[in-house]
């Protein structure tokens, strides 16, 4: 039998380590591959950061402007689920609510990246935009005062339906208008296809309104 001298183990103990250094060798590559993979996710933040930074005064005005304007939309379509009485107005009132909640999240986002103040749901006109008269619906273009608001919680029927329509169409006017002024001095290149898909789903909208109101009348 042969017996096992302390040269011999120790040359076993070499042969396992240099096994298990060859074995985390090939594991470590296997995770370079992986980091490669690490490196080009943090290269796309960093060129999604540096497009984030591409913007100017106006691309921040058009945000910040355009969110409270579009939750405004929202809460007279939400109005329509339940108030109004005609099946057109109430689908207008869903593509509405469809179209611009997603949007309300993007302009957010943008905000959020830029280091600029996000509107918060609820603030009044004079919080989210200081210095501005607010007097009536002059705050901002095509928004309804509290008046108008109050207005329509209480109509029904189609009395809500024709003072929804009256309304919204002011209301979309005043978003094509603030779309308009963001293509022609915005520097973002996402909010200015925001701001050119709001002019044409919007206009579309006021001729299909128009079109309802003139069935009323």
């Amino acid at each position: 039998m042969t017996s096992t001298t302390p040269r011999t183990r120790t040359l076993s103990r070499r042969v396992a380590l240099a096994a298990a250094t060859a074995t985390a060798a090939l594991v470590l590559a296997a995770c370079g591959g992986g980091g490669d993979d690490d490196g080009a996710t943090s290269g796309s933040s960093a060129s999604a950061t540096a497009s984030a930074g591409a913007h100017n005064a106006q691309d921040v005005t058009f945000a910040q402007g355009m969110i409270p304007h579009h939750r405004q939309a929202l809460e007279m379509a939400e109005l329509a689920a339940d108030r109004a009485s005609s099946s057109e107005v109430k689908d207008l009132a869903a593509r509405i609510e469809k179209a611009q909640d997603p949007e309300i999240e993007t302009m957010t986002g943008w905000l959020k990246a830029w280091g600029e103040d996000v509107p918060e749901a609820g603030e009044s006109m004079d919080e989210s935009m200081p210095g501005m008269d607010h007097s009536g619906s002059s705050g901002m273009a095509g928004m309804m005062d509290d008046a108008d608001m109050t207005k329509l919680e209480k109509s029904s029927g189609t009395a809500f339906d024709t003072a929804f329509l009256t309304m919204m169409v002011e209301h979309h006017e005043g978003a094509v208008e603030m779309a308009g002024a963001e293509k022609d001095k915005g520097r973002y290149g996402p909010a200015a296809a925001m701001a050119d898909d709001i002019v044409t789903g919007q206009t579309a909208e006021i001729a299909e309104m128009n079109q309802l109101l003139g069935k009323k009348g």
